[in-house]
């Protein structure tokens, strides 16, 4: 005797599904990024959306061409290949030639991603590898700031950019320093409202810190990311920024300034927070936070580089198995063994 309508339904698991998929999550944290990537050419004009737009091109072709016949379009949909591809580009300067921001995208994908066996097996932030890349190939590039565009400037398209692969490249007469390398070489502060607001040099999208606070409360209401990632890496940089600054204010950047110049605030919210790199626990969660806050502070302060945020998210990713690994709940029925 059959029954239409049982009383017991016995499915396979899982048997708790959520509406968010990987595809979803993609679009949330590049729709979070908008606002941050129109500041980006607001402050430093086409030059900045010719290197985004390189960056990108480069992450999604590579994509295309290495990924099987069979799932091209659908790898190409999920939106992971144009996510990957606008981080790197918020976190390069606006003078880089724009073959570099393309082979910087083809570098993200390939060896921060496919290599890996593609979205979901990769061990280091995509964006991040192929920032890392960049700055130990490029490293000229990758430190010549370009100032702030001027009102009718916008159009205005740097020489640099426009430089032929493995050439020599002639960079603007103008240069600018960035707030971090004011406070390390010059030991000069740059006023919080010019960090909140974007009012600075630096990487295309790094500069205005309420716009990317902003993104990342979107992604925290969406519960994309774990909340528990950006609140330990603000607050041990405050933390541990804070006790420096009390016992020389002279020689260390106060708290307000280690938050939000820099690349801290993008790293912490977008690309610390990618749930495949960072620890599934929540007692794991904490330890990669304050693991990358105290690493920030210690690369800042008695590093050579005045930024410290790229190394210390791949160091803490390089860890994430390990910290998975200890601080995983105990088997339930599982008694203590007994010594």
């Amino acid at each position: 005797m059959k029954q239409k309508d049982p009383r017991l339904l016995v499915q396979p698991a899982p048997l708790l599904k959520q509406r968010m998929t990987a595809a979803q999550a993609m679009r949330d944290a590049s729709y979070a990024l908008l606002p941050v990537t129109l500041a980006g050419f607001w402050f430093f004009g086409l030059s900045a959306l010719l290197v985004l737009s390189a960056s990108i091109v480069g992450a999604v072709l590579t994509e295309w061409f290495f990924s099987p016949a069979d799932v091209r379009r659908e790898r190409l949909w999920d939106g992971s290949g144009i996510l990957t591809g606008l981080l790197l580009g918020l976190t390069l300067p606006t003078t880089i030639p724009l073959w570099m921001a393309f082979l910087g995208g083809a570098v993200s994908i390939g060896l921060g991603k496919l290599i890996w066996g593609g979205l979901g097996k990769n061990l280091f932030n995509p964006a991040l590898v192929g920032r890392a890349f960049l700055s130990a190939t490029f490293p000229n590039a990758m430190t010549t700031w370009a100032p702030l565009s001027q009102p009718g400037d916008f159009f205005h398209v740097h020489a640099s950019n426009l430089a032929l692969p493995f050439m020599h490249v002639e960079y603007d007469g103008i240069s600018a320093a960035t707030p971090l390398g004011l406070m390390k070489f010059d030991n000069e502060s740059t006023p919080w409202t010019d960090l909140i607001m974007g009012n600075i040099s630096g990487c295309i999208g790094e500069t205005s810190g309420l716009l990317l606070v902003l993104g990342g409360v979107y992604l925290l209401l969406r519960r994309d990311i774990d909340w528990r990632i950006p609140v330990s890496i603000l607050l041990s940089v405050a933390v541990f920024s804070g006790v420096l600054y009390a016992t020389a204010p002279g020689n260390y950047p106060d708290p307000l300034f280690s938050v939000f110049a820099g690349g801290l605030l993008i790293g912490a919210l977008y690309m610390a927070t990618d749930p495949v790199t960072s620890p599934l626990t929540p007692r794991g969660a904490w330890i990669f936070g304050i693991g990358i806050g105290l690493l920030v502070v210690l690369i800042r302060v008695y590093g050579g580089f005045p930024e410290g945020v790229m190394y210390a998210i791949l160091l803490m990713n390089a860890a994430t198995p390990l910290i998975d690994r200890y601080t995983q709940p105990r088997v339930f029925g599982r008694g203590v063994k007994s010594r």
